[in-house]
Parts: structure tokens; C-alpha cells; sequence
């Protein structure tokens, strides 16, 4: 078994994932950009961070590519995402525990 080698995407498989971020990402502009709803626009600003991070996997879209390489590629970015957030999270309490006057 160790003897197999490990097949990569096909060119549409890496094309559908392609097209498919690219896709998202368009969509996503479109519920922005509406002039209609404002629950929809809610939808599309949520969208955007989520397809603006997964527009970093397009690279890893590449014919031959594993699906476990773009997988670790998912992993990396919702790791660098759930950290990134915690340390913002944790700088605006530590703000707000600085600005908060003291209670007399």
C-alpha cells in the first residue's frame, strides 16, 4: 500500500474548486452591493470574511493537488482565523478595562 501513489485533483476537480470560491466571492459582492435588503446585506458582509479567507486556497486549487493538501490549507486558515480573533477580542476587553473609570 505504501508502494501507491497518491492522486492529485483532476483539472476540473481543481477548476470547480476554483470557480467555486470565485463564485461565492462574487456573490457575496452582489448581496453587498444590493440596494434592497438590509438582511441581505447582513448576510453578504458575513460572507465576504468567510470567502475573503477562503480565497487563499485558490492557490492550492492546482491540478494534482491532493484534497489533503487543500484540507491542511482549510485547517491553517480556520486555525490563523480562531487566533487572530482571540487576540482582537481579548485587546478590545483589555481596552475596555483601561478606559473604564474607576468606581467610587
Amino acid at each position: 500500500m505504501s508502494g501507491q501513489k497518491k492522486r492529485g485533483m483532476s483539472v476540473r476537480q481543481a477548476r470547480t474548486v476554483e470557480y467555486g470560491i470565485v463564485g461565492a466571492s462574487l456573490l457575496a459582492l452582489v448581496m453587498i452591493f444590493q440596494p434592497f435588503s438590509l438582511q441581505l446585506f447582513t448576510y453578504g458582509a458575513a460572507a465576504i470574511v468567510i470567502v475573503g479567507l477562503a480565497f487563499n486556497l485558490v492557490p492550492l486549487a492546482q491540478p494534482g493537488r491532493t484534497f489533503g493538501s487543500l484540507l491542511k490549507g482549510v485547517v491553517v486558515i480556520v486555525v490563523a482565523f480562531a487566533i487572530v480573533t482571540a487576540l482582537s477580542l481579548g485587546m478590545a476587553e483589555l481596552y475596555g478595562y483601561y478606559v473604564t473609570p474607576p468606581a467610587d
